[in-house]
């Protein structure tokens, strides 16, 4: 990676805002964009394990009582957990994504509002998800 010219009163610095770290400074929306990244991998695996659940559903009992202990385990509802907090995250940030595409909130101080807004109502939205489910039967 090479460095622009720079004078003897400016210190070179890199060309890649992809830095992160000693070079460049995290801001809201580039850390948005890296979960939107990850929880859009995350959702992948999901879907692995929501097709393995849904094939052993299918195959019958003995395969379903064999998964049945993994998903109830402390771990199996961690991952679940994860699994709907990556997929509310993916929703609420594609929405606010929607909205960047018809060209509103593309201001700095709108897009760190929103994002935070994305933050807190995909917890907010997993918590209610899982209040619904561990309560209402």
């Amino acid at each position: 990676m090479s460095t622009p010219a720079t004078s003897k009163t400016t210190p070179p610095r890199p060309l890649s805002p992809f830095m992160i770290g000693p070079y460049y400074k995290p801001q809201m929306t580039s850390m948005l964009s890296i979960t939107h990244r990850l929880t859009g991998l995350g959702l992948s695996f999901g879907a692995l394990l929501l097709v393995t659940w849904l094939v052993c559903l299918a195959s019958g009992v003995d395969c379903y009582n064999a998964i049945l202990p993994h998903l109830t385990a402390w771990y199996g509802k961690a991952v679940l957990v994860a699994f709907t907090w990556a997929l509310l995250y993916h929703f609420c940030n594609g929405i606010r994504h929607l909205f960047w595409d018809l060209g509103k909130g593309l201001d700095m101080p709108t897009a760190e509002k929103t994002g935070w807004g994305v933050v807190f109502g995909s917890l907010l939205f997993t918590a209610a998800v899982w209040a619904l489910a561990l309560f209402v039967k």
